[in-house]
């Protein structure tokens, strides 16, 4: 079970670039249900998620690179291209920085995640989070892909 909140940032804050990140590019082999596919460096999963907002099933499968590369074709839309930054915050929670890359520039999302929907519900955000998004499927990246 996935349970996170999802935020848009407007202004980047001042020492994002100090913490770990991988380059990220995932597809869409289906919308409905989501079946992702995901290179984080050099690391390949296949993604299974269920419908919800901030609460849904989500499945990860390892694949090889080969299995990767022969899926990439046949994904639909739009390939996100992101920079994920892992950010800790108040020592229990990671925020997962996502900018986004060509297309989907200059997209900026943060995602939190949580062991419980009570923990996610009562959730305050730093400062320099906007809006929060996370009712909104405009936000999904499943969504994103589709944008032309």
């Amino acid at each position: 079970m996935e349970i996170e909140r999802k935020y848009l940032i407007p202004v980047l804050p001042p020492d994002y670039t100090d913490y770990p990140h991988k380059e990220m590019e995932q597809g869409y082999l289906s919308t409905a249900p989501v079946v992702r596919i995901r290179r984080a460096d050099d690391d390949y999963i296949l993604t299974y998620k269920g419908g919800g907002l901030m609460v849904r099933e989500e499945y990860n499968l390892p694949l090889t690179r080969q299995a990767y590369e022969h899926l990439r074709p046949k994904t639909d839309g739009i390939l996100i291209h992101k920079i994920r930054y892992n950010i800790p915050y108040q020592d229990k929670y990671t925020i997962e920085l996502d900018i986004f890359l060509d297309e989907l520039a200059p997209l900026v999302l943060a995602e939190v995640e949580f062991p419980t929907k009570e923990e996610a519900d009562r959730f305050v955000p730093p400062d320099w989070f906007g809006e929060d998004v996370t009712f909104s499927k405009e936000y999904h990246n499943s969504v994103l892909s589709q944008r032309k």
